[in-house]
């Protein structure tokens, strides 16, 4: 039964989190995402995701109907989403048809049809509409900075979106008949295209998207920072992959905030359009389908950044599915206010992280909490990193301790290898690198230059950032040894002239004197005296 408040959402869920299948019939490929929902955060993790390129964008040449054979390859992948979603115990499946299915005479008559043959609805959206759900999956996949505008393109087989968005709400939202897929059937005849074909397949993708620039550049207010570019979906993942693959450094781990400037998609597009369709297959992550409408749909993203004005991309990996989602925890009183789901997206994602490897809360709270007490206590005066670093070693202490559940043994470089492939959304590849690292030297060694997870950091700034708050965090862990909250609170001073570093501690209970507290700071204190060229000095807090 379809639950429609957030009343009956909680009495049905008893604590239990509940699964919600999100299906996007679109111009390519019919995706579908399985989220398991928690009400009590709020928020989901994806724990499924199936894709079928079924092109309901062959649409027949004269009439501009849905032909026969793509609605029967759609029923039969809509078919097997359902057996997937029931398999995974789903409570309710909800489906959107975007461009293609809009755009058919027979479009309502293939929803009509797949209501009657399987029972699933499907509600059919506006462009607009389309753009709205796309900005909320980006939403809450991606860190928003509060003071930058951001702009999200998503290229999909028959349209694409440009959306003007910041941290309150979507600024500008535009859907434009500009699709991988309708590009590459009508204008590109020959294999591989012609310079003739490519310029004018240009030309009139910039006039195509030139309203929607003007617009969003209106939208823009005086005085801000220069928007963010970030990209989503299948096209666009493709482009960026082959970049990395490019790259010296190679595919990231996580593509989820990888950054690629655009100088470096105007070489892959232009590599693209000059191979045949043999030669585009024989590309790393290019399937068949995709081989295709690649070469289009680079156009597409090149123009608009020339346009745009702008240099760099970031990828979000969430999108229209994600999007559906989150817009039906909206509409189900799940998340009452957007802009502090928004703020709160690493932590949420922190939190979702920890419950998922056993952490225990309440002691990760006391650790992070001492961390941050140091952190605060010698800024400026032993490391001068700012506010971005501090959450980061925020992140790293609420997780340090996630390799537990893998195993005791070596479970700093367990934590390594569960924040490193965890999802950790909200955090560019860099963060997630770092934060991973930080846990892995919460205890035992410290960071070396031959540890290949301290090499895969990017550049000296973030090895030295890696050494010195993993320092930190190893006096933070000691400080609750007996992990039962002995210290209560703790006071800094530090002697300039004589670099030394006074550490007083509070004891929760007047009668412990928090001896082995004290015991494993003076045993770990050398990695920390090390790095900040200190005399670290324990010691119990005088009562006044």
């Amino acid at each position: 039964m379809p639950l429609t408040t957030s009343t009956h959402f909680s009495s049905a869920l008893n604590g239990t989190p509940l699964s919600l299948a999100a299906i996007d019939i679109g111009t390519n490929s019919i995706h579908m995402v399985i989220a398991q929902i928690d009400a009590k955060l709020p928020a989901f993790k994806i724990i499924a995701r199936e894709k079928d390129t079924v092109r309901l964008g062959d649409r027949d040449p004269k009439t501009r109907n849905l032909t026969p054979e793509a609605i029967a390859r759609a029923l039969s992948s809509l078919r097997r989403c359902q057996d997937l979603a029931n398999s995974f115990g789903a409570t309710q499946i909800i489906a959107t048809a975007t461009s293609a299915t809009r755009e058919a005479p027979n479009g309502k008559a293939f929803i009509r049809q797949v209501e009657a043959e399987l029972g699933l609805q499907i509600e059919l959206i506006s462009g607009p509409e389309e753009a709205r759900r796309i900005y909320l999956g980006v939403f809450s996949g991606i860190e928003f900075t509060a003071a930058q505008p951001h702009i999200i393109i998503d290229i999909g087989g028959g349209s694409t979106e440009l959306i003007l968005a910041d941290r309150q709400d979507a600024r500008f939202l535009s859907s434009t008949k500009v699709g991988a897929v309708r590009l590459s059937h009508e204008f590109v005849a020959h294999d591989p295209i012609t310079p003739g074909e490519l310029q004018y397949l240009q030309a009139y993708v910039r006039g195509m998207l030139e309203r929607s620039v003007e617009q969003i550049r209106a939208h823009l207010r005086p005085g801000e920072p220069p928007p963010r570019l970030i990209g989503t979906s299948g096209t666009i993942e493709t482009l960026m992959t082959l970049c990395a693959e490019a790259s010296e450094a190679g595919v990231p781990t996580l593509l989820n905030g990888y950054t690629v400037r655009r100088e470096q998609l105007e070489a892959i597009a232009a590599q693209l359009a000059g191979m045949s369709y043999t030669e585009r297959l024989q590309l790393p992550g290019l399937n068949e389908r995709r081989a295709e409408i690649i070469s289009a749909g680079a156009v597409v993203l090149i123009e608009a950044m020339q346009m745009l004005g702008l240099e760099q991309l970031t990828l979000c990996e969430r999108a229209l599915r994600e999007g559906m989602i989150v817009d039906w925890m909206l509409k189900n009183g799940l998340i009452e206010d957007k802009l502090l789901y928004q703020s709160e997206i690493r932590q949420r994602n922190v939190q979702q992280l920890a419950q998922r490897y056993g952490v225990d809360n309440d002691y990760s709270k006391t650790v992070a909490r001492f961390a941050l007490e140091l952190f605060d206590a010698l800024q400026g005066k032993l490391h001068f990193w700012q506010e971005p670093e501090r959450q980061l070693l925020w992140t790293a202490a609420m997780l340090h301790n996630s390799g537990l559940y893998i195993s005791h043994a070596a479970h700093h470089k367990h934590s390594y290898y569960l924040i490193r492939n965890g999802e950790l959304l909200g955090y560019s590849e860099n963060e997630v690198e770092i934060v991973a690292n930080l846990a892995r030297y919460h205890r035992k060694s410290k960071p070396k230059k031959k540890h290949e997870n301290f090499q895969a950091l990017p550049d000296k700034r973030s090895r030295q950032l890696v050494e010195q708050l993993s320092a930190l965090l190893r006096l933070a862990v000691a400080l609750d040894r007996r992990q039962i909250g002995a210290v209560a609170n703790i006071h800094c001073t530090y002697d300039v002239n004589h670099r030394q570093l006074y550490l007083d501690l509070t004891p929760r209970d007047p009668g412990d004197r928090c001896e082995l507290e004290i015991w494993n700071l003076n045993y770990k204190k050398d990695v920390f005296e090390e790095e900040f060229d200190v005399s670290l000095e324990v010691a119990i807090a005088v009562s006044a």
